[in-house]
């Protein structure tokens, strides 16, 4: 409910009435002879001496009614919530009829305002007459205006309610304390919105220009200006300002909002906010007075060619060109604007980004190599100190001469070879003098740059926070404290909750520790839930079945001391803590369970102990049914004969047996499969899915006769040779398309070569391939691969990424999935080149086109990406003639899907698109693997940390 529904029919300020200039000054509200009535938040008051309360008399309560009502209010959504409660305590709400004067063009002001509801007129005289003012821009919901008051300077306009308007006011001596006090959150969010010729700081002038703005930048900015003279004329002329005209400009919030109507690219304010910055760097858009970045407010930009007088209207060919070349332009600026949105963040002094900033920051710093092993607490802390450094000449000495001493460390983009490298740090831990210089080796290198004092801060509050557990002087336990619940929350607490986090300890004391902290309360389920499934997911990578349930068997009746009843309730809770962690544990990892003997063992003793506590303690029958359903489920479906394990032709039936639905592949099932001898012969072999090479070298040298000496090779249709190694696990499913397997001799090693039936085929389909329907095609493509997506187990990406071999465990499920991404890449190119005819080429890579559109619109991301990667094949890009016949239409459907595979920044085309798609959707599952892989890091420092 907004604050003006709380009204019963208040009296209003009369019209034409000056309020700052009243004969009858206010004195701690406002003045009585104005019949103004002021919410007070948290009641309405009528100005009668008696029932008048100043702002120092509201209780504490008071103040939570106005502070929770502020924030459901749009000018204080990104308020700071320790801002945001101070205005409590001294602002003051009205309420005004139309034609109501705030203030005039040369008063003193004595007020601060910000628009709850309503619209203001903002006018300007160029006499001294109030008669002739033009009205120059109008102040919207959530603006605010009256800086002024700072250094008691003129009003620099006329201010008139332009309809019934509700105001927040605050008076000058509170709003100079709380400019004082939080000077860096209000600094973005207080400025006036009219106010371009308000002085900023140096810190907000925009850096000289070096660089020329490149051809196709320049083409940008052309063509979004004549789209907005041929579609929007009125948003380029002359508007006036302080008695001072600015030719033909703009204004930032109009740009941000006509970008936003041209394109379905644009989601947000923020993203055309870095679009419109693209042109900016570049000197294609200014600032009127050069002293601002892009920003979404009422600041005046000009366009590069409106700086000269003479700046002629685009003519009807170039209309045409802009109304073609539009769509690309958006996309080319949408593919820039991230990154320059970051830069533009990044040269915000620390103390003046905002809330919003240091997250967007943060985001970024999760996707730096040099930075993946720091801890969330640090990165939120760099978020706030690092400052963008860019050097546009290679030869350019970054650090000094070899032997100075270490002032700051940076980290980032160095160069093409070393991007997310960092150095310096050595010099600023140990202050000692520098190893070396360090020149850059190519031009327009960027970097992320963190001076001392605060690399030492952070050094030292890291420390600070952390708590070592010893024994028998080693860390067996070592947490850091860190704030609990978001951060938004916290904000707005004077004493924010804290909480500890494991940064590394021996598997027992980590258990020991985890267990301590599972919250049994229902309220606070859903975040110990997040916890427990991380615990229970990333476990197998320190700790294996084989140590865990022993653990867990040893804490579920854990000792304590203290009195009879204090070890009761500490027994009770501690067993409910085991009852729960295994429960998650045994949803999470199923029918998997059915494989390890030791996990089986462990359940059914496990439940025996329960099951026994229960008759004696009632607080654990709650537990008990679902810990009795589990452990029958996968006891019985170990059991059933139809489970025990399938048996798998080669190649894994991916193309028969359609009727029905595919069950996921256990490692305990069984694959017939053929091994080829270097004659061509082959002999074929049963073994399990999850067989080691050892295990097939066994197999086939049963049916040969002999196997002394035989090696196993992997040889692809190209003719590469891989051999592997004994211990390798699950070979059968990581072999590539027409990959096939060979056992030989060492000493026969070089003379093996592909079988014929490798090379592919020789014919295509392009015949069949014609009449079928892309959104069918499509659609089928996308069932098909929920299925073969449906069938991963999320421990399979943790196997893949840690290796195979280091758990003995098969990923035959995610190995297909991967190799359908490859079936289909291939897929395309094949046909494409296989069809001699150029126009039926065209026409395929229409139909390619238009498949890859219907599985992006089905959120079937890995056949999206498959086809558009087999589209960029150099077999098939290199087509000239075919790709100059594709009409325009489908080469900018081509050119956007392209786009999204951009890599730089860590692939953040891609992570942008995933961000803004609901699931369920079929993740492009080769770059999640590759992201995945980052963290592969963690078992190195895993391993170190616990032995």
């Amino acid at each position: 409910m907004s604050i003006k529904e709380h009204h019963q029919g208040p009296a209003k300020h009369t019209e034409g009435i000056d309020l700052e200039n009243c004969s009858k000054k206010r004195k701690a509200v406002v003045c009585i002879a104005c019949k103004t009535i002021l919410f007070l938040f948290g009641s309405l008051v009528y100005l009668n001496p008696e029932i008048t309360k100043r702002p120092l008399e509201r209780s504490s309560e008071d103040v939570d009614i106005i502070f929770t009502r502020l924030k459901e209010v749009k000018a204080f959504e990104k308020f700071h919530p320790n801002l945001l409660h101070q205005i409590c305590l001294c602002g003051y709400y009205e309420n005004l009829e139309k034609g109501i004067t705030l203030f005039r063009q040369g008063d003193i002001g004595t007020n601060w305002y910000a628009v709850l509801a309503g619209s203001l007129d903002v006018k300007v005289s160029e006499t001294s007459s109030h008669q002739d003012a033009v009205t120059i821009c109008t102040l919207g919901i959530g603006t605010a205006f009256g800086e002024s008051i700072l250094d008691n300077t003129p009003r620099h306009a006329t201010i008139v309610t332009r309809e019934s308007s509700e105001l927040l006011r605050i008076e000058q001596k509170d709003f100079k304390a709380l400019w004082e006090k939080y000077r860096q959150y209000m600094a973005g969010l207080l400025a006036p919105p009219y106010g371009v010729m308000e002085t900023g700081s140096n810190n907000d002038r925009i850096p000289d220009k070096e660089n020329v703005p490149s051809e196709k930048i320049l083409r940008a900015g052309k063509i979004l200006r004549n789209a907005i003279l041929s579609r929007a004329p009125h948003m380029i002329r002359d508007r006036k300002y302080h008695l001072k005209t600015y030719r033909q400009c703009c204004v930032g919030t109009e740009l941000v909002d006509w970008m936003m109507q041209q394109t379905p690219c644009v989601h947000s304010r923020t993203q055309a906010v870095g679009m419109w910055q693209v042109l900016l760097e570049d000197g294609v858009l200014n600032h009127v007075d050069q002293e601002h970045h892009f920003q979404d407010k009422y600041l005046f930009y000009r366009f590069l060619d409106d700086e000269h007088e003479d700046a002629p209207l685009p003519t009807e060919e170039e209309k045409k060109e802009c109304d073609e070349e539009l769509q690309d332009t958006m996309l080319l600026l949408s593919q820039m604007g991230p990154d320059a949105h970051m830069r533009m963040i990044l040269r915000k002094p620390p103390g003046q980004r905002t809330v919003d900033d240091l997250e967007i920051i943060y985001e970024e710093l999760l996707h730096i190599k040099a930075l993946s092993h720091l801890s969330t607490t640090v990165k939120r802390e760099l978020a706030g100190v690092l400052i963008f450094e860019s050097h546009a000449k290679g030869g350019t000495v970054v650090l000094g001469e070899k032997g100075s001493c270490g002032e700051r460390w940076a980290g980032g983009v160095v160069c093409t070879l070393h991007e997310g490298d960092d150095f310096g740090k050595l010099a600023l831990v140990n202050d000692a003098p520098r190893a070396a210089s360090i020149v850059l080796r190519e031009d327009n290198c960027h970097f992320l740059r963190v001076d001392k004092e605060d690399f030492n801060r952070i050094l030292r509050d890291v420390e600070a926070n952390t708590v070592r557990l010893k024994e028998h002087d080693q860390d067996v336990l070592v947490l850091e404290k860190v704030p609990a619940g978001n951060r938004a929350s916290n904000q707005g607490n004077s004493q924010p909750q804290q909480k500890y986090t494991v940064m590394s300890g021996t598997p027992e004391k980590i258990l020991e520790h985890f267990l301590e902290t599972i919250r049994l309360e229902p309220a606070l389920n859903e975040a110990t839930d997040s916890v427990l499934n991380d615990f229970v997911m990333m476990h197998c990578v320190f700790m294996p079945n084989t140590q865990l349930c022993p653990a867990l068997m040893a804490q579920y009746p854990f000792p304590s001391q203290g009195t009879e009843q204090e070890k009761m309730d500490y027994a009770l809770n501690n067993k409910r803590r085991v009852i729960r962690l295994v429960l998650q544990w045994a949803a999470m990892y199923g029918d998997l369970l059915q494989e390890d003997d030791v996990a089986m063992a462990f359940l059914e003793e496990f439940y025996v102990s329960v099951s026994d506590d229960a008759r004696m303690i009632a607080a654990l029958k709650e537990q008990l049914p679902e810990l009795e359903k589990i452990v029958k489920q996968i006891s019985e479906d170990a059991k059933a004969p139809q489970k025990k394990h399938k048996v798998l032709l080669q190649q894994f039936n991916t193309g028969d047996e359609r009727t029905q639905k595919r069950q996921p592949i256990r490692g305990s099932d069984e694959v017939l499969f053929k091994v080829y001898c270097i004659d061509h012969t082959y002999t074929t072999i049963r073994v399990p899915v999850s067989a080691s090479v050892k295990e097939v070298i066994s197999a086939v040298a049963d049916k040969l006769g002999s196997g002394e000496g035989l090696i196993i090779v992997k040889m692809s249709s190209g003719g590469e040779k891989v051999v592997l190694k004994p211990n390798d696990v699950s070979v059968f499913t990581t072999l590539t398309i027409n990959g096939r397997l060979f056992a030989c001799p060492r000493e026969q090693f070089d003379a093996l070569t592909p079988l014929p039936e490798q090379e592919g085929p020789t014919v295509g389909t392009v015949g069949t391939f014609e009449l079928m329907s892309s959104k069918d095609l499509a659609y089928q493509m996308t069932i098909y691969d929920w299925e073969l997506f449906n069938c991963v187990h999320e421990l399979e990406l943790i196997y893949h990424t840690f290796g195979r071999h280091n758990f003995k465990k098969t990923t035959a499920n995610l190995d297909l999935f991967l190799r359908r991404f490859n079936e289909i890449q291939f897929w395309v190119v094949t046909e494409i080149c296989l069809c001699s005819q150029l126009s039926k080429r065209v026409q395929l890579l229409k139909k390619f086109i238009k498949i890859a559109a219907h599985c992006k619109e089905y959120k079937n991301l890995n056949s999206f990406f498959a086809i558009v990667m087999g589209l960029s094949n150099v077999a098939v890009s290199r087509l000239a003639l075919t790709w100059e016949k594709l009409p325009s239409k489908f080469k900018k459907f081509y050119a956007e899907f392209e786009s999204l595979m951009d890599p730089s920044r860590n692939h953040r085309a891609y992570r942008l698109t995933v961000a803004k798609l609901e699931p369920p959707l079929i993740p492009f599952m080769p770059l999640l693997i590759k992201a995945m892989g980052q963290t592969s890091i963690l078992l190195e420092t895993v391993q170190k940390l616990i032995h």
